[in-house]
């Protein structure tokens, strides 16, 4: 054995007698001391390292100490040790590492719900985020995440998430297990079919019902145009809400958003001409500049016009019609929709 296998030996070994005394930040420092040399270690120290550091970091996050960093530091290290494991056939701590996944999927999950219910949008997100790191194939938790961070303002975490569901084309779809309560009276949604069936046996659930959700593709389409346009990304929303569109051509929503975001962009160009001198080359680019606005008016009427197919009544997509009209000189058309009002 090298000097400096024996050295890695012995911090392991001084990390688990800090972890032990329940000096949990000491032994991550420890910890942190020789990560970098742990690559070139042996399976055993690798399997001993990353389990020791698994512990350590979840028992700081349990303990509320910067709780996502360590639930992530924790699930990292932990799926690790299934990876090095894996490859060398030695299962130490696989098992324990696995239960360990599991419990702390489960302390996320109803850490999220709590951080949800109680407004705390921000950390909600982050934890349905890292369980869904943790498991990727439960897809629901990065539409919660995403969802908790359109409720909080956080349009930047929120396109991230809506991006990543979109690219793994999320639907939702999947059955949902219900059962009522016995003593509450209140239906409750299971995580299986299994787990209502096991509750049902011992006599705490009745009235098992099946629910097959609607497809999400839409809110996802439809939540990312919103979030662009937030954030004043008017190409992006605008291209999201043309995509929801073609998912469901009744979509109100869509057809209001985009005629608003033609309005900007018309402001953008407008904002131009009103920069612009009086020099004869500008005052051919300001000819060239008025001829772009009014065709990007002129686009937005098709949007409008649908919008009150949909919903005849619609007050916000009359208004802005009306104006549209106005503004292209349109009297027989502004005329006859302000008569048919």
């Amino acid at each position: 054995m090298t000097m400096g296998a024996f050295a890695q030996k012995e911090q392991i070994k001084e990390a688990q007698s800090l972890y032990d005394k329940g000096k949990n930040e000491e032994a991550l420092a420890v910890l942190k001391k020789i990560e970098y040399l742990i690559v070139n270690a042996s399976d055993s120290d690798k399997s001993d390292f990353f389990f020791i550091k698994g512990n350590v970091c979840k028992d700081l996050a349990a303990k509320n100490i910067d709780a996502v960093t360590n639930f992530a530091l924790a699930s990292s290290a932990y799926q690790d040790i299934l990876l090095y494991e894996n490859d060398s056939r030695n299962y130490k701590y696989a098992f324990k590492a696995n239960q360990a996944l599991k419990a702390m999927k489960s302390t996320l999950v109803d850490g999220a719900y709590s951080d949800y219910k109680a407004g705390k949008f921000k950390e909600s997100a982050a934890k349905s985020y890292e369980v869904y790191q943790i498991d990727k194939k439960d897809t629901l938790n990065l539409f919660n995440a995403a969802g908790s961070s359109l409720n909080g303002k956080d349009y930047v975490s929120a396109i991230k998430y809506y991006e990543e569901l979109r690219k793994i084309n999320y639907t939702g779809k999947g059955m949902i297990f219900y059962a009522t309560n016995k003593k509450t009276k209140v239906e409750e949604a299971f995580i299986s079919m299994s787990a209502r069936e096991s509750n049902i046996e011992a006599g705490l659930y009745e009235k098992p019902r099946n629910f097959y959700p609607p497809s999400k593709k839409e809110e996802v389409l439809l939540s990312l145009g919103y979030c662009y346009l937030e954030r004043n990304d008017y190409v992006n929303a605008a291209k999201y809400y043309e995509s929801d569109l073609q998912l469901n051509p009744n979509c109100l929503d869509c057809c209001i958003n985009l005629a608003y975001v033609k309005m900007q962009l018309k402001k953008e160009v407008v904002d131009q001409m009103s920069l612009l001198g009086n020099t004869p080359k500008e005052m051919k680019e300001y000819d060239k500049l008025s001829i772009q606005k009014d065709e990007i008016v002129k686009s937005a009427i098709p949007y409008l016009k649908k919008a009150l197919v949909i919903e005849p009544k619609n007050e916000e997509a009359t208004k802005t019609l009306l104006g549209v009209y106005r503004a292209l000189d349109m009297t027989n058309e502004y005329n006859a929709l302000k008569n048919s009002q």
